[in-house]
């Protein structure tokens, strides 16, 4: 019995290194391998929490990152995600070039513990959608009633 558990192979201790995506991103070349490790992160959350639809990665060659490209579900439109750990800091010029590619885009900042916090960023401002809700505006009637006292 001893004999045949030593032949096994035992797991490796860091089975991302040997995933075949984490493989793929790592063939992009873009150098830094802690945003790799990041877009690794967001592609399995991605696929295997959130299973979004068509989840691919591609190389941004002007920003030498990974970038992730997805369907939040089937017939959904592209969105772009960029990967980005929490300390690499990120310029207006290089969200403008995620944004020229035409795809709506999710910043992902991966931090150090893997907790993933995703922004949606949008070509110029947005305006909120209205609350939802029986809500009143208590202020404006004791304003009024305070007038038809007097």
């Amino acid at each position: 019995m001893s004999g045949a558990k030593a032949s096994e192979k035992a797991p490796s201790a860091n089975w991302i290194l040997q995933h075949p995506t984490y493989q793929q991103m790592k063939e992009l070349n873009v150098g830094e391998s802690e945003q790799i490790h990041a877009a690794f992160l967001v592609y399995m959350d991605l696929t295997e929490v959130r299973r979004w639809k068509e989840v691919s990665c591609v190389k941004s060659l002007d920003l030498q990152v990974v970038l992730l490209e997805a369907r939040e579900k089937d017939g959904a439109p592209v969105h772009t995600v960029l990967p980005l750990p929490v300390h690499q800091s990120l310029c207006h010029q290089s969200i403008r070039q995620v944004l020229d590619r035409g795809f709506p885009m999710l910043l992902c900042a991966v931090a150090s513990d893997s907790t993933l916090v995703y922004q949606r960023m949008t070509d110029g401002l947005v305006t909120p959608d209205p609350p939802v809700g029986p809500f009143e505006d208590a202020g404006r009637q004791q304003h009024r009633k305070r007038r038809q006292h007097r």
